[in-house]
């Protein structure tokens, strides 16, 4: 497949602040990126980093207020910094949450139709739908009875993120955010869950930012680069091949012998 790598993301100096009784929280702390199609980045680092509040940050799921949030999230080029999470969405960004959401008296499958004939307009077809719908929960290993309850409601924490790598594949998107999708699932359902995402990378090449603390989930999404991040920030910058020094030495060795330096390295 020829890919088009032109940015479809871009980050500039985004800072985040939550307020609180002692003053303000800054959980993001000036972070760059860019995204181009066909880029499989991983943003990893220790719990309380700041990577989950840059993810959602991009989608618009910070609040503002209380949140204080500046800096610029461009989308193919247009600032985006003031749209609306539904907005964002139909613009082709997905995001697979760390703690999906119950919805009572939604089924999965009447969520994804609507979902599907908003996005597809006048193209969508049922029985197509139906038949890929089909397709990706047997590729997901889940029960196909699942889809006719409400949304997530008495699934398992694996069955939850099993059903964000659904609704990516029927929704299609072309910049993928996947927020510690590992999280929570047990090693068989983390090969399920590895290997479908980097089939959809491969198979669509997509913009894709996977984010974790566990390197086992890089076993199976390989990423075109690494960025680290520490107290709110990326401190250090590389190919594939930092994630192997990640577990040798670990996240501390790392960002502590190089605070703030970038390493390029393809």
């Amino acid at each position: 497949m020829e890919v088009d790598n032109h940015t479809l993301l871009e980050i500039k100096d985004l800072k985040v602040n939550f307020p609180s009784l002692s003053g303000e929280i800054l959980a993001v702390r000036g972070v760059n990126l860019k995204l181009n199609r066909g880029d499989s980045i991983a943003l990893v680092g220790e719990s309380g980093s700041g990577k989950s509040v840059t993810s959602r940050s991009i989608l618009g799921l910070i609040e503002s207020p209380p949140a204080k949030i500046q800096g610029k999230i461009l989308y193919n080029n247009k600032n985006i910094t003031h749209l609306k999470v539904d907005e964002r969405a139909k613009l082709g960004i997905f995001l697979g949450m760390q703690l999906p959401i119950e919805i009572e008296g939604v089924t999965d499958a009447d969520f994804l139709r609507t979902a599907c004939s908003i996005k597809d307009g006048e193209k969508f077809s049922l029985m197509p739908f139906i038949k890929k719908i089909d397709n990706v929960i047997n590729k997901l290993n889940m029960d196909k009875n699942m889809i006719h309850r409400g949304i997530n409601q008495g699934f398992s924490g694996g069955e939850r993120k099993k059903n964000e790598i659904l609704q990516m594949y029927m929704l299609k998107p072309n910049t993928v955010l996947l927020d510690e999708i590992d999280s929570g699932l047990d090693v068989d359902s983390l090969k399920v869950v590895g290997e479908n995402v980097m089939d959809y990378y491969n198979d669509n090449k997509p913009g894709m930012l996977v984010i974790t603390h566990y390197q086992r989930l890089l076993d199976y999404i390989i990423p075109t680069h690494v960025h680290i991040m520490k107290s709110g920030k990326i401190v250090k910058s590389g190919g594939a091949s930092l994630v192997k020094l990640i577990e040798e030495v670990g996240y501390e060795k790392i960002t502590d012998e190089s605070s703030a330096c970038i390493v390029s390295e393809k």
